[in-house]
């Protein structure tokens, strides 16, 4: 069975070098060269980590290297590398440690044949996130190209919605005079034309609106000082910001040779050091992203801030502070290697792009700056000055978005030195805690994943015929770093977008299953009910790896209830379908939730191997009304028909109770039976009907 037919390039944790090559050995066998490191130490660690990785296999244990250390090594510079921990024995605890640590997988140590097929699976999945990334890179590159070409071009271009308009290029704005691009956002382009040809342009313009092909007109502009020049305008359909406008290119009658070439002279230097200037260090950038993406070329970005700027130019003066500024300059490209890429990137910052390094390689000749700067002597018009840096690094890596990105983590470590005179190297996790602090709900989703943030409450099920299992749903809780809860529907609406909510799902149902197996244990016969999102619902990896989890856990399969909403199974019907039969392979259960608002509802449960359905909130409003209690008993009579366990939530009176067991459900839930608890402390037996 081969994995891939391409080289797999292998980090192997294991102290015994016999069983490193048998590990070897068997992906060669497979069909698959295979290109090996063993790693013996940290420090072997942190220099292979230099490299790039396609899967990292740990033994159970290591006398050199703990897998839990070398797992954190690797989140800590944000490498993509899938990690699959072997263990001892199936041991369960070991194994949700490691998947709760962040391992991609764990499996007992010489289930060969299954650990091929893992091998399998997660490099897969690295060639789609490594795939996705590059093209990330090549749409932002194809976009950043074409405003390029926009703004940089000869052609005086613009875009117009309902004669507004909404872009103009450089071109364009000097054509007429204006000085920047932003005085005619929002200005009517008849504003532009000449008096005496608006009426011819206004009809032209009508005319346009109703057809789709390309037209032209012939008539004078209006220059911003009055004078008046001959134009030809293009017309055609076009779109941008992804709004349907139309695309108006402009020629003057007469020749313009002074302005092209004005147009033509980009300059990448900045006129006071001599360095690059800041657009140009940024097109540096976007290269260097797109070389570590696509070629897995690390690269350190230093953001250096010059301390006492405002201080020194109250000292020295305008002119005194370019002759400084000049100084460093030097100083700088003097210290760092011909490979380097320096700029200005603003009044009193400097940057530094130094390919092919690690933040941590970086760290010495940067403190090695901090001294020299520290200990020279800048000569400013017959006095002298000194000051220090503030330097803040991050790094590109295979895990990197945007340039921007980069840029602003750098900025923020160098103003975090209120001190000035220092090195700040970024730190994801740091990065994220003071985030989550701040309220970002990206930030705290990622951080409560990291840590074990988030909180699990347990509210029960009842049965009103008699059921002797117990019965909780898990419900999902977030606080902020103030102590407050987040709003369920916010931070899960957040996760669906930020592409969170598989995780979050994967690490409820592992917890709940940890929960459940330590409950079962001790003499519960307890069933969860797990909720599962629409992108879960869509996840293929999800059965193997429920299996994986709950025979680690040794839990019967049908103690978990993973529950779909109806919305997301319509909409995914497909996926559903074919979940929920892999579910049933497997001896799960599945409940189907928010049942009966769709226009045909049953329709659904015609595809979907469903053992419970949760009727939807609003059947349990207002069972007073005659009305609502036959729609509800003729809801639930379809329902039993077809051999399904019904589940009516929010009840919240003793009447309804009353009416619900008269209409034959056979579990209700509610505040007036017990709201979400910590616990699963509920005594079932005190429900017995």
């Amino acid at each position: 069975m081969a994995i891939a037919k391409k080289t797999i390039r292998l980090l192997i944790l294991e102290d015994s070098q016999n069983e490193a090559e048998r590990l070897v050995s068997l992906f060669r066998n497979a069909g698959h060269a295979t290109r090996v490191h063993r790693l013996t130490s940290s420090d072997d660690l942190a220099e292979a980590l230099q490299q790039s990785w396609d899967l990292l296999i740990a033994a159970p244990y290591s006398e050199h290297l703990d897998p839990h250390e070398a797992l954190n090594a690797i989140r800590r510079q944000a490498k993509d590398i899938p990690f699959i921990q072997l263990v001892v024995d199936n041991d369960p605890d070991n194994i949700t440690e490691a998947l709760q640590l962040g391992a991609q997988d764990a499996l007992p140590a010489g289930e060969d044949e299954r650990l091929l097929l893992v091998a399998k699976r997660e490099l897969s999945n690295l060639e789609e996130r490594r795939a996705r990334r590059s093209a990330e890179v090549a749409l932002r590159e194809a976009e950043k190209r074409c405003q390029l070409l926009l703004d940089s071009s000869v052609d005086a271009i613009a875009y117009v919605h309902d004669g507004m308009h909404i872009y103009a290029n450089r071109a364009y704005v000097e054509m007429f005079g204006y000085a920047d691009g932003e005085e005619l956002e929002g200005m009517p382009m008849i504003d532009l034309i000449a008096g005496s040809d608006q009426g011819a342009f206004k009809d032209f313009l009508k005319s346009y609106r109703n057809g789709e092909e390309n037209a032209e007109l012939s008539c004078q502009g209006a220059h911003i000082d009055g004078s008046q020049f001959s134009i030809r305008m293009s017309f055609s359909p076009a779109t941008y910001d992804g709004e349907p406008c139309i695309q108006v290119v402009l020629r003057a009658e007469s020749s313009n040779a002074e302005l092209e070439e004005k147009l033509r002279e980009i300059s990448s230097q900045d006129l006071v050091t001599g360095l690059y200037n800041r657009p140009h260090f940024l097109e540096l950038m976007d290269a260097a992203v797109e070389r570590a993406v696509s070629q897995g070329q690390s690269a350190t970005l230093a953001y250096i801030r010059l301390d006492r700027y405002a201080s020194l130019l109250a000292e020295v003066g305008i002119a005194g502070i370019d002759l400084l500024l000049a100084d460093l300059a030097h100083l700088l490209r003097e210290h760092f290697a011909s490979d380097a890429q320096l700029a200005r990137f603003g009044d009193d910052i400097f940057s530094v792009l130094l390919p092919g390094q690690h933040p941590e390689q970086a760290h010495a000749a940067l403190q090695a700056l901090l001294k020299k700067v520290e200990a020279h002597l800048f000569e400013v018009s017959g006095r002298t000055a000194q000051t220090t840096l503030s330097i803040g690094v991050a790094g590109l890596n295979e895990k990197t978005a945007r340039a921007q990105d980069i840029v602003d983590r750098a900025h923020r470590c160098a103003d975090e030195l209120r001190d000035g005179n220092g090195i700040k190297l970024y730190d994801p996790a740091e990065e994220l805690a003071a985030a989550a602090s701040r309220g970002n709900i990206q930030a705290m989703l990622q951080q409560a994943l990291e840590t074990n943030g988030f909180r699990l409450l347990f509210q029960p099920i009842i049965s009103l015929r008699g059921d002797n299992e117990e019965h909780y749903e898990v419900l999902l809780r977030l606080h902020n770093a103030q102590g407050e809860e987040v709003p369920p529907a916010e931070f899960l609406a957040a996760a669906m977008e930020l592409g969170l909510a598989e995780k979050i799902d994967r690490w409820v149902i592992l917890n709940s299953i940890k929960l459940l197996a330590e409950h079962r244990n001790k003499g519960h016969n307890t069933r969860l009910f797990v909720h599962l999102t629409a992108s879960s619902v869509q996840d293929p990896t999800l059965l193997p790896w429920l299996s994986v989890a709950t025979k680690a856990a040794r839990l019967p399969a049908d103690a978990l209830v993973l529950q779909l909403a109806e919305p997301n199974a319509i909409a995914y019907l497909r996926q559903a379908k074919a979940l929920t039969q892999g579910l049933a392979q497997l001896h799960c259960k599945v409940a189907l939730s928010q049942f009966g608002c769709a226009i045909n509802p049953f329709n659904s449960l015609k595809h979907l191997h469903v053992d419970f359905v949760k009727i939807d909130n609003s059947f349990s409003h207002d069972l007073a009304n005659p009305e609502n209690q036959e729609a509800l008993k003729t809801l639930l009579a379809s329902l039993h028909a077809q051999a399904k366990l019904t589940i009516v939530p929010c009840v919240e009176s003793a009447s309804v109770l009353a009416t619900l067991w008269q209409a034959g459900v056979n579990y209700i839930q509610g505040y007036y039976l017990q709201g979400p608890s910590q616990s699963m402390d509920y005594d079932f037996s005190s429900g017995d009907e």
